[in-house]
């Protein structure tokens, strides 16, 4: 995992799997009464776990998902997306209509934008949402500043940190 000091401008927040289970119970909450679904639609790969989760509390079987990729996956922290393709439509939908979108995350709405062209009739729901993001989804559970940095269970290694205020004299 890249050291959150490596780019000033970003803010590192690690997700351990029990927050992201937490908070995607806290998604279906939300989307509960806006049921019922056909079916759920995960943007892989980063919603393939909170889709998963969601589709499990509000009881929905029928998953189904849409690839979408960037040509610059390797760029580094706070480096803009590349340009996007679809690399797998969704197979059971052709405008979205009562189905439910979920990805893990909205940043810069792009991904968002280019799921919405496809399938408008969706409704599209994420975990997080970044202010560039958040006017592209309907439903949200946690908004972040646009210079944090989301590190996701599958993400992370454990190891040991320093500290957010830095290293500390170890006291006699």
């Amino acid at each position: 995992m890249p050291d959150a000091t490596d780019h000033a401008s970003q803010r590192a927040f690690p997700v351990s799997w029990e927050e992201l289970h937490r908070t995607g119970k806290a998604l279906a909450w939300r989307l509960v009464e806006l049921g019922p679904f056909k079916g759920v639609i995960a943007i892989t790969r980063g919603g393939l776990v909170p889709a998963a989760i969601v589709a499990r509390e509000l009881n929905i079987r029928v998953v189904d998902s849409v690839g979408v990729a960037s040509y610059d996956d390797q760029r580094e922290i706070g480096e803009r997306q590349g340009e996007l393709r679809i690399i797998k439509p969704p197979s059971m939908t052709t405008d979205g209509d009562g189905w439910l979108i979920v990805d893990d995350l909205v940043d810069t709405g792009e991904t968002a934008r280019a799921v919405r062209a496809m399938l408008p009739k969706g409704h599209f729901a994420t975990i997080y949402a970044k202010p560039a993001g958040r006017p592209v989804v309907d439903t949200f559970v946690t908004e972040v500043s646009q210079d944090t940095w989301i590190y996701f269970p599958w993400d992370l290694e454990p190891r040991p940190v320093d500290p957010i205020a830095g290293r500390r004299p170890l006291e006699d």
